[in-house]
């Protein structure tokens, strides 16, 4: 299934969900129909009487679908604030908005990822990313997801995400690939 696809099921358990756009933790039925619109960064994006909803790809059973396998990404080596940053910006373009079939990172979101050594083979992540809109309220749901890929890089223990709002974003701040898939060239 591309991006583009959109493929109907039926939610074979009770299954966690969140509404889109705002944030509030949901079950979908067992028995309801489903469309899934959006397969990007592990997670789906489903339509349900009219209503958007996120799903965890750890859910991706309820939906029929196959449960990714949990990934640690390994860096180049030997291991350095070099390679660490070089993996966060990699992990990071695994993020998607659930509303939009783009990552994080082309869409200009994240401002900010700071590597520090803390220890032999042990690393800090400091990461600034703003939103598409200050009211989202997936905002937080977006940022853990982007603490939880930092997370999985081998070497790293510590994780931080911030949400900051200066500078404010615009559609200036996306690549120029993330503005011809948008349809904004």
């Amino acid at each position: 299934m591309s991006y583009y696809d959109r493929e109907d099921v039926e939610v074979s358990r009770d299954c966690p969900a969140v509404t889109i756009p705002y944030g509030s933790p949901v079950t979908i039925e067992k028995g309801c129909m489903a469309t899934i619109t959006q397969r990007l960064g592990g997670s789906f994006t489903v339509m349900v009487e009219g209503n958007l909803y996120r799903i965890e790809g750890s859910d991706a059973d309820a939906l029929g679908q196959e449960v990714p396998a949990e990934e640690v990404y390994v860096p180049e080596m030997p291991l350095s604030e070099k390679t660490i940053e070089e993996a966060a910006w990699v992990v990071l373009s695994e993020v998607y908005d659930p509303e939009i079939p783009v990552d994080i990172v082309n869409l200009g979101l994240v401002y900010k990822c700071h590597v520090t050594k803390m220890d032999e083979d042990k690393y800090s992540i400091v990461m600034d990313m703003t939103l598409t809109a200050p009211g989202c309220g997936m905002g937080s749901l977006i940022a853990d997801e982007a603490r939880f890929k930092l997370l999985a890089i081998q070497g790293v223990e510590k994780a931080e995400v911030e949400l900051v709002w200066d500078p404010p974003w615009s559609r200036d701040m996306m690549s120029e690939s993330a503005r011809l898939q948008l349809g904004m060239l």
